[in-house]
């Protein structure tokens, strides 16, 4: 899927989430930790790394729309701090889609993989099946683009496979 492509699938999923009336599964969602691992540069194919990641994601909303915070680093030495919105769309109770875009901080580290600048947005989307205790298990695909603030704008996708689990959950409090 290329950068413009996904880009497209985001701003369509939002307007369609943010004009659409709020499912009831939608209203008692609770904060997340997201941990997700895959494949770094797996369409360019030039610098291919392992990528792990770590994420806040909130349950407090905006219309539809959610903050999160996240953290990447591959298997190669670049890190990625990422802070955006996130929108999660719900078919039925158990799927769920959820679009997201940040801005973040690009370091390289080790690796070959120069972006064009510190500065990269990451668009994303997300297709999760919902657990009865709201734990998600999902997959996504995500561009980084500097979006042509750099000299240089090669940008690259992972495909990384997450799995959500609710704060309370992780905290004890699961009432």
């Amino acid at each position: 899927m290329g950068s413009r492509a996904l880009a497209a699938a985001v701003a369509v999923a939002v307007a369609a989430a943010v004009v659409a009336p709020a499912p009831a599964a939608r209203a008692d969602d609770p904060d997340f930790i997201s941990i997700g691992g895959g494949y770094f540069d797996w369409n360019r194919q030039k610098d291919e790394a392992a990528e792990f990641r770590l994420e806040y994601r909130s349950d407090w909303k905006l219309w539809h729309i959610k903050p999160f915070g996240a953290v990447a680093g591959t298997s190669d030495g670049s890190v990625l701090v990422h802070a955006g919105i996130l929108l999660d769309i719900f078919f039925g109770r158990r799927f769920v889609v959820t679009p997201s875009i940040a801005p973040g901080y690009y370091n390289q580290g080790g690796s070959d993989l120069d972006l064009g600048h510190e500065l990269e947005f990451r668009s994303q989307i997300e297709f999760a099946y919902r657990f009865d205790n709201r734990s998600r298990l999902g997959v996504a695909v995500s561009h980084y683009s500097n979006a042509s603030i750099g000299d240089e704008n090669p940008g690259t996708e992972s495909a990384i496979l997450y799995y959500s689990i609710p704060l309370n959950v992780i905290l004890g409090n699961d009432d």
